[in-house]
């Protein structure tokens, strides 16, 4: 995973200016600023704002209704494990509880390590090899403890 850079309120001015004349420029500013710092932080929110011509309220709303921003910097590694219906039938919801128990984490967080953050998504389009998850944004299918246990060895070892 490539590593995000350190929060600067001059690259996000420029990453926000790129995008801010697109159609429903929000999702797309905020996509780019995740993007590149791997997080949305709290001092993004009015500068997000006062370009888009929108209340602080509107784009903390945003960013706290969809599941896929993330208000605080992820490990190193990110972890998506599938919690949709096909994977659900195939066990991913007790395999997801026993997992994250055995990293001392909950749903969105880092091991304290900061090796591997653990989110939930729902469907990857992985239904016939379910349940299945994205690590870094490679999809892996037929998940069982080994396959994550080695997922975290691998977080570890880079």
């Amino acid at each position: 995973m490539l590593k995000p850079v350190q929060w600067d309120d001059s690259r996000a001015s420029e990453i926000i200016a790129m995008h801010a004349s697109l159609d429903g420029a929000a999702l797309p500013v905020l996509h780019a600023l995740q993007d590149e710092f791997g997080f949305i932080p709290d001092q993004a929110i009015p500068l997000v704002a006062s370009a888009l011509n929108l209340s602080k309220a509107e784009i903390h709303g945003i960013v706290t209704f969809y599941h896929d921003f993330r208000r605080t910097p992820p490990g190193r590694h990110v972890l998506k494990l599938c919690r949709a219906e096909a994977c659900q039938s195939m066990n991913s919801s007790g395999l997801a509880i026993d997992f994250l128990s055995k990293l001392g984490i909950s749903w969105g967080e880092t091991t304290r390590d900061g090796t591997l953050t653990v989110e939930g998504v729902y469907c990857l389009g992985l239904c016939a090899c379910s349940p299945s998850a994205l690590f870094d944004g490679e999809p892996i299918g037929r998940l069982d403890m080994a396959r994550l246990d080695a997922v975290v060895q691998q977080a570890r070892d880079s």
